[in-house]
């Protein structure tokens, strides 16, 4: 029989920004923008109980009609940004996959009642091996990537959540990849509407998991909800993560800024 995990095995689900592109590798202005973000990820493992078993990473930047899993022992990079420099496109990331982890979650949604694949073909885009290559730059903790699904639906990105909060238990890190404000056509023009919005979101965090559902299902009409996500495919790894979390209150890990807008990260217990 398996043992329990100690408390001190449990590992919290996070929500992060995981940068423009690829700029935490770039230099000048670029670089600069970002570098209190690149800072935060960089010092995130002193946040947790303890080096994760394995890492769950949610996505922005991966869409299907059901929510997917990859699947391989050693996913490809997907390098889905555009205009960078050459050397962008030239970074690697040699974590392995972990094909058993990604099984296990997918059970998880179906003994939900929620459809569920292992893609074993897909491989990792830049919301995954970017942030995970600042956090964790030995690249010596398995990866397994979640996808969101289409339609976008807040409510039930919190339900995927929580029928994946278990993994925490098995030391799982839960990290929900996006970026809190993403209005990348007016970046500057909605400065007051991006501090407003996280202000609400801390607000609404602070509730239990079923008052943070109902909340975040109703983000378009908080104040600045929309101006700071025309599309919300940035804030839904945030419901994921939300659902994975216990009944405490978020833990607000960082919040700063790229540029004059406002970017935040939170811990879920």
């Amino acid at each position: 029989m398996t043992p329990s995990p100690s408390p001190t095995q449990r590992m919290p689900a996070v929500y992060i920004p995981h940068g423009g592109g690829p700029s935490f590798f770039m230099t000048g202005e670029r670089k600069q923008r970002y570098q209190a973000t690149e800072d935060f990820l960089r010092g995130l493992h002193r946040l947790l109980p303890t080096k994760p078993s394995a890492i769950l990473i949610i996505t922005a930047h991966w869409e299907t009609a059901v929510p997917s899993f990859t699947g391989a022992e050693q996913p490809g990079l997907i390098y889905d940004y555009y205009g960078f420099p050459p050397e962008t496109y030239e970074i690697t990331y040699d974590a392995p996959g972990l094909p058993a982890l990604a099984e296990r979650a997918a059970t998880r949604l179906l003994q939900a009642g929620f459809p569920a694949v292992v893609d074993r073909g897909y491989g990792w885009d830049h919301g995954v091996f970017i942030p995970l290559k600042v956090m964790f730059p030995d690249a010596d903790v398995p990866v397994v990537a979640m996808s969101l699904q289409l339609g976008l639906d807040p409510a039930l990105h919190c339900r995927l959540g929580a029928a994946l909060q278990g993994l925490r238990d098995e030391g799982v890190l839960i990290v929900g990849a996006g970026m809190s404000y993403h209005n990348l056509r007016d970046f500057a023009a909605n400065a007051a509407a991006s501090y407003a919005f996280h202000d609400w979101l801390d607000q609404t965090l602070a509730g239990d998991r079923d008052q943070r559902a109902h909340g975040l299902a109703q983000w378009s009409r908080a104040p600045g909800g929309r101006a700071s996500h025309p599309r919300e495919e940035h804030l839904l790894p945030l419901m994921v993560a939300s659902g994975a979390g216990s009944d405490l209150p978020a833990r607000r890990l960082w919040r700063g800024a790229v540029g004059p807008t406002c970017l935040a990260a939170w811990a879920f217990d």
